[in-house]
């Protein structure tokens, strides 16, 4: 069903797309429930150094709606790589991104995201097209290119485990949550949290059927073969390990934050 979902949303740029999108597909789409052909306009910003998954698994979802045009969006086009080596190409720049945007996303990473945080002008993207985006949103530490943004003040916010403490030096309330909304501040914790962060927002964006469609398509039915995807089911060495490797981070984003004038 995402398959077909997918196809359609390539296919259906407006409701008025749908013969077209029908005929694309072969299937008689004449029964589907009014409201789930929709022209959202999806940003997604994309910078060097990015954790790729954390943009992947949200692009899966988004990509899945019909009607929505999904924006990958960079200071230019040019290929970016991120910091697992994966290479991306941006479909718009920053001026061509449209202004009222459906949904605004962040994708984190590390001393990539804290190079976006010091990037004046990508502050000041985030922060003018999350005034007037109906959603603004993140995973992972995208959360704190929005709070340097000055978008998360006030709000509840979830991001990495290892940096969650920072979000309250950008006027943020730090939630240990899997997907944490306040009103249309919608943010997930790490990395795999993309995943359903996406569904959420399909979800939201459509309804749960949708969703739930769009879920077994991808056969979404997470099995670890261990349990050690939180800080409160990792067993204590595998936590004392990871804790050592991110020790600094906090401190780096702090740096990051004064330097940016985040929480002013």
């Amino acid at each position: 069903m995402a398959a077909l979902f997918g196809a359609l949303a390539a296919g259906t740029a407006s409701a008025q797309d749908k013969p077209a999108a029908d005929a694309q597909a072969g299937h008689d789409m004449g029964g589907m429930p009014p409201g789930w052909i929709k022209a959202d306009q999806i940003a997604m910003l994309c910078y060097p150094g990015m954790t790729i998954l954390d943009l992947i698994g949200p692009q899966y979802m988004f990509a899945a709606l019909m009607g929505a045009t999904v924006h990958l969006v960079g200071k230019t086009r040019d290929p970016m790589t991120s910091d697992t080596g994966v290479t991306i190409v941006p479909t718009a720049t920053f001026d061509q991104c449209p202004r009222d945007l459906t949904v605004l996303f962040v994708p984190g990473g590390t001393t990539g995201t804290l190079a976006a945080i010091g990037d004046e002008e990508t502050r000041n993207f985030i922060a003018d097209r999350g005034a007037r985006a109906q959603y603004v949103t993140s995973v992972c530490t995208g959360a704190l290119v929005l709070g340097a943004a000055g978008l998360l003040k006030g709000y509840r916010a979830t991001t990495h485990w290892a940096a969650l403490e920072t979000l309250a030096d950008c006027g943020a309330t730090p939630v240990a949550e899997r997907v944490v909304r306040d009103r249309n501040r919608i943010t997930g914790a790490g990395v795999t949290a993309g995943l359903d962060f996406g569904l959420s927002m399909v979800a939201e964006l459509r309804d749960a059927t949708y969703a739930q469609g769009v879920q077994l398509g991808c056969e979404y039915d997470p099995q670890p073969p261990f349990n050690a995807g939180s800080t409160r089911t990792a067993p204590a060495d595998v936590r004392a390990i990871m804790a050592s490797m991110y020790a600094s981070f906090p401190g780096r984003v702090r740096e990051a934050f004064k330097a940016a004038g985040a929480g002013r």
